[in-house]
């Protein structure tokens, strides 16, 4: 596995000693968002069952930079810092463009008041940044990738 904070490594364990199902799966941790605040609230999210889903664009799968999720992946979703906080496993990804995104999907995310009208604006702000980082464009138009999970552990 990747270079982790050792709670990725000491919650892993735990999982696997209580799912002995899982021993041969790999997984990947990560913390959404690009801020230290968003990333914590979150994980805390996921952590209480509200957030099962989330959104990512398309470009980072196509460039090659990260690998497409698949139903079944396993994933630990840390806080900022590294810090192993749940256990996750994916159940559906779609691709589609962003203006398909529904009111039902962005309830999925359960951010904020949890309305396709909130999910828009945190989303193009979000996405908005990472384009301009990338020097890629962003639109209605850009594909994106939803992907629902649960949270199988903490």
């Amino acid at each position: 596995m990747e270079n982790y904070h050792p709670s990725v490594k000491e919650l892993w364990q735990k999982f696997i000693d209580s799912n002995p199902g899982y021993s041969n799966s790999t997984y990947k941790a990560w913390y959404f968002c690009d801020t230290e605040k968003c990333a914590n609230e979150l994980a805390k999210l996921v952590c209480d069952g509200i957030k099962k889903a989330t959104a990512s664009l398309y470009y980072w799968y196509e460039s090659g930079k990260e690998v497409l999720p698949l139903a079944d992946d396993i994933n630990i979703i840390t806080d900022w810092d590294g810090i192993a906080l749940c256990v996750i496993k994916t159940k559906k990804v779609t691709v589609l463009p962003f203006k398909e995104v529904n009111s039902e999907m962005a309830f999925t995310e359960g951010e904020g008041d949890k309305s396709l009208d909130y999910w828009r604006k945190a989303h193009i702000s979000f996405f908005g940044r990472e384009a301009v980082s990338e020097k890629i464009e962003f639109n209605e138009d850009t594909m994106i990738v939803f992907e629902e999970f649960e949270m199988i552990y903490k």
